[in-house]
């Protein structure tokens, strides 16, 4: 992969509101990736209609992922940030990818299983076959790292084996289009950092996550500070203290889930947090927890509201990074068609 220059790529699906999980497991450290790394930043809207969605309502995640984009600082300046079907590349190799891949590595995939539950047989085909999309969205630039939760890994884990069998069935023509030994470099994730797997506020055994019916079961990047304030003194705790150490976390998930949130959000560790709150009951952590998540998620929510109150300056970086990746995507695209035979002008 070292003959590969590096390229980070990752997207953000726009459904339902973007929550704390969503904010500590990738979008913030989409701001720390673009100070050394160039990045390629997209709403996956395209994956987002394997399951039904209202127009309306998908119109205004759309803008609404790219505005938290913009709101935590990325720069759509240095970076790419678009949203993924205005590029039609996507498309065009996923399909190659569908030839490239076997069915025997979809049927694996757990993430179908889990969405589609025991009534497999009425999902759509997109939802079965979205982890060669998701791979296609990573290869169409030739992205060599991509920052995943742990529950991504599986997906990253089929596109790097799609890559491998695309650069061995066309090894041959690979060469002779002259990319040498592979075309397709065999992505890496990026995993680092406290929180990259954020529990609910009601079940500390359960991610957080957008479809949960209850709204206390996740902290909104949207909600004001009286919201933050009241779910986390809400979120479901145990009636011990909390430890000194991270030894003491064992089998104390929601307390675990809460430390961890606050170590993510003052980019410290959880041995910082227990070194300064060990001992503590849960009523005095909370207050500190909510100070912190308010001062940190206050001025984003504040921003996106501000940028949601003028679409056309959304539509407007989305139609820009829609260019800059389309030319990246269509060079990509053009090499493919050259390398599995098609004859193209």
């Amino acid at each position: 992969m070292s003959s590969f220059p590096q390229r980070i790529f990752s997207g953000v699906q726009p459904t339902g509101n973007l929550h704390l999980g969503n904010y500590l497991g990738a979008i913030k450290r989409f701001v720390a990736l673009q100070a050394d790394f160039p990045c390629i930043y997209c709403v996956v809207d395209m994956h987002a209609i394997t399951i039904p969605q209202d127009p309306k309502e998908l119109r205004r995640q759309i803008r609404e992922v790219t505005a938290a984009f913009l709101a935590v600082g990325i720069d759509p300046v240095k970076n790419i940030v678009f949203n993924q079907s205005q590029v039609h590349e996507h498309a065009e190799l996923a399909w190659v990818l569908n030839c490239v891949a076997r069915i025997g590595w979809l049927n694996r995939m757990t993430q179908f299983k889990e969405k589609a539950g025991k009534d497999r047989e009425n999902a759509s085909v997109g939802l079965y076959v979205y982890p060669n999309l998701m791979a296609a969205d990573i290869l169409v630039y030739r992205a060599t790292h991509v920052p995943v939760g742990e529950d991504q890994k599986q997906h990253l884990e089929l596109t790097r084996d799609v890559a491998q069998k695309f650069n061995n069935d066309f090894a041959e023509s690979i060469a002779a289009c002259g990319f040498g030994e592979a075309f397709f470099p065999l992505t890496e994730p990026l995993i680092a950092g406290p929180a990259t797997r954020v529990m609910s506020l009601r079940d500390g055994s359960k991610k957080m996550s957008k479809s949960d019916a209850s709204d206390y079961s996740r902290i909104n990047l949207t909600d004001d500070a009286d919201t933050i304030a009241q779910k986390f003194r809400k979120a479901k705790t145990d009636p011990e203290p909390l430890p000194g150490e991270a030894a003491g976390l064992e089998g104390r998930p929601e307390a675990e889930n809460l430390v961890a949130i606050y170590a993510a959000l003052v980019d410290g560790t959880v041995e910082d947090v227990l070194r300064d709150h060990g001992g503590a009951q849960f009523s005095a952590f909370k207050g500190a927890l909510v100070d912190v998540a308010v001062s940190k998620l206050g001025p984003i929510a504040g921003e996106m509201r501000r940028l949601m109150a003028d679409p056309g300056h959304i539509d407007a970086v989305l139609a820009d990074g829609s260019r800059r990746a389309s030319a990246i995507a269509h060079e990509t695209m053009n090499a493919v068609k050259d390398i599995v035979g098609f004859v193209r002008s």
